[in-house]
């Protein structure tokens, strides 16, 4: 069974991918602004919020520990690519080459600006005297938090586009929805990121994907995935 357009009456037309896109382009980019000029307000609610839930993680070690094993295994970054790869190998072996190229590079661009974001931004980590975890390189925008929002999303818009039925849709968006905020919490509640990095990462994943959807609606080939 090959794709169906997104312009057919059972999936979201082209132009809502677009206006999704210019919709998720203005928090994002004012995120990032407030974030990189450390506005005041922004910079305070951020540290009220971190001290609170690091507090909670001290007094939790189980539910901690918890958390430890799902950010760094069930949710974590390289666990989001592999799910990413095993999806191009599968549209590659159905024939949807093009779909299979897109699909990949979309998580690849998504990896590319995640990292440039971060360098330019340069955002200090929050740092503790007990703390219960820890992680590398620059806090904005949380990689965890955009890249289960990319890869998450992307899967649920290629179910869409496969004519998934009704329970099996309803599964998946309730898995992603628990997998994209429940990476966001894990990443604040050990300390490792703060608020306004988790929030900037799933704005910048679903600014991606709307993006992506676009770019393959209104691109070459969008009426089907079994072209080289």
């Amino acid at each position: 069974m090959h794709p169906a357009s997104l312009d057919s009456p059972t999936r979201p037309p082209a132009h809502r991918a677009a206006r999704a896109a210019a919709l998720f382009c203005v928090p994002s980019l004012l995120l990032l602004l407030l974030v990189a000029l450390e506005w005041k307000p922004l910079i305070s609610l951020d540290e009220g919020i971190a001290r609170t839930t690091h507090r909670w993680a001290v007094a939790d070690p189980g539910l901690t520990r918890a958390s430890r094993i799902l950010t760094d295994w069930v949710w974590d970054p390289w666990t989001m690519r592999a799910l990413c790869a095993v999806t191009v190998l599968w549209l590659a072996a159905r024939g949807a080459r093009r779909l299979a190229l897109w699909f990949a590079g979309t998580c690849v661009a998504a990896s590319v600006v995640q990292q440039a974001l971060k360098a330019a931004v340069d955002r200090p980590r929050p740092v503790w005297s007990d703390p219960v975890d820890s992680a590398h390189y620059a806090a904005f925008p949380s990689g965890h938090a955009m890249t289960a929002a990319v890869v998450c999303g992307m899967l649920l818009w290629l179910l869409r586009l496969y004519g998934v039925g009704r329970t099996a849709w309803r599964a998946a968006v309730t898995l992603a929805v628990l997998s994209v905020t429940g990476v966001g919490v894990t990443r604040v509640w050990l300390g490792v990121h703060w608020p306004t990095d988790v929030l900037g990462g799933w704005l910048l994943g679903a600014l991606t994907v709307a993006l992506a959807v676009t770019t393959y609606a209104y691109g070459p080939g969008r009426h089907g995935a079994s072209g080289s």
